[in-house]
């Protein structure tokens, strides 16, 4: 049997249990979407104020539509873990719960809403 006092335990873990490991996510993300975003951001604004034919072409092709698919994935993901966090951090019992589960599937609609319609602009 492994003895193991609360320091050994505690290191690494914040008051949930997963702090360290949400924090190294949090900071992964941003820095991914720091470099997404700004090219993102010129692709769109190419394509901001077209006719419809010239933004489908726009998204028709492969980098556009891959761009904008991560765009949508990880920057609901990232919106979403920041908002659980805020969340967990100012409500309490029931209605934190509730707040999550609300926050994630309305995250998660949002992200197949957006991809459903990258899809069909882009088919």
């Amino acid at each position: 049997m492994r003895y193991l006092t609360d320091r050994k335990r505690a290191v690494g873990k914040g008051a949930s249990g997963t702090g360290t490991e949400h924090h190294r996510y949090m900071q992964v993300s941003a820095v991914g979407l720091a470099l997404i975003v700004p090219t993102f951001l010129y692709i769109f604004g190419h394509a901001l104020g077209n006719d419809y034919a010239t933004v489908q072409a726009t998204f028709a092709r492969p980098i556009p539509a891959i761009l904008t698919g991560l765009v949508l994935v990880f920057g609901l993901k990232h919106f979403n873990a920041g908002f659980q966090m805020m969340i967990e951090d100012y409500a309490r019992g029931t209605a934190r719960k509730a707040s999550v589960i609300f926050m994630t599937a309305f995250t998660y609609a949002l992200m197949a809403t957006g991809l459903f319609a990258l899809a069909k602009l882009a088919l």
